[in-house]
């Protein structure tokens, strides 16, 4: 399909919508991950990360607000797809030993989208001069690649628990 007359403001817009419609989805998803979860480490990290993605909603309502805009989501399919290969897991792993590595795998995936998105999305607004919407992105960029680092070193601490 060829679409004429978009310029990059355009294109920022829309990925703002499927960016927010994903971190309600993602809000939605991690109470379940964290009461599925058998570590109370991961548990832990999924509780801190639905606290830190109601924030990120709420500097993603400014940053609409920055660019004269309402707060709109618009159906991302990537997210969908993540979050039910995380629900997946759930299912078919339910009380085994593979259900924490498999929840840190799909959170993982997820967080990952996370971070290509809120880096473009930055990159983007500072093209823009987009100051302020700069900023509110670059500091949910910062905290979604910390909970990556987190997810990360907890995937390595049960992995050599299970090794040993």
């Amino acid at each position: 399909m060829v679409h004429s007359g978009g310029n990059l403001r355009d294109l920022f817009h829309r990925e703002l919508k499927d960016i927010y419609f994903a971190e309600k989805q993602i809000l939605r998803a991690l109470p379940k991950m964290a009461r599925n979860a058998q570590s109370s480490e991961l548990q832990h990290a999924f509780e801190t990360h639905a606290d830190e993605t109601e924030q990120q909603i709420e500097r993603l309502d400014r940053v609409f607000e920055s660019i004269g805009q309402l707060p709109r989501g618009k159906t991302c399919d990537a997210i969908i797809g993540l979050l039910d290969e995380g629900k997946e897991i759930m299912e078919e792993f339910a009380d085994t030993e593979a259900l924490d590595p498999g929840l840190l795998a799909a959170a993982q995936s997820v967080e990952h989208y996370e971070i290509s998105r809120y880096g473009t999305l930055k990159a983007w607004a500072e093209q823009l001069g987009l100051t302020e919407a700069a900023q509110l992105l670059d500091a949910t960029l910062v905290e979604e690649k910390r909970m990556d680092e987190i997810l990360t070193k907890i995937a390595m601490v049960s992995l050599n628990e299970q090794a040993a």
